[in-house]
């Protein structure tokens, strides 16, 4: 699936869209560059799932939980040099904790996808100041 958004506010509301097919134990891989959109998107994913919390990039933190229907756990891999990191923030032990887990920069970690059950990828795709294509594909969306 494909889409255009052209505003933050768009890329948030297509993310609510998104939401509506999610579940628990759903690991959304993230790809696009800094800036792209993914944090964007994922304010918009805990909106739906019906969060207060302020959304933010978790990159220095590594890890934010934001709680809700569904809790999402967004984490950001930009620092994280392989499988040994994974296990070391506890990435796999938040594969059980009842939530959605939304990853950015997950392509750091080759084979990390072929390790998850239940993956979700989105692209995100800078074509302007606030236009962005966004590609949707794998469980719930094939």
């Amino acid at each position: 699936m494909e889409f255009v958004t052209k505003s933050e506010n768009e890329t948030r509301e297509l993310a609510k869209e998104i939401a509506e097919k999610l579940c628990a134990g759903d690991v959304i891989l993230y790809s696009g560059e800094m800036g792209a959109g993914k944090t964007a998107f994922t304010k918009g994913l805990a909106e739906y799932f019906g969060t207060e919390d302020e959304v933010t990039s978790p990159t220095f933190a590594l890890v934010h939980e934001y709680p809700g229907r569904v809790p999402i756990f967004h984490f950001d891999l930009y620092r994280i040099s392989g499988f040994d990191d994974l296990y070391a923030i506890g990435f796999f032990d938040y594969l059980d904790h009842g939530g959605i887990l939304a990853v950015e920069w997950s392509e750091n970690i080759p084979g990390l996808e072929d390790e998850l059950e239940s993956v979700v990828k989105i692209g995100i795709e800078k074509l302007g100041e606030n236009e962005r294509r966004i590609t949707v594909s794998g469980k719930h969306f094939d």
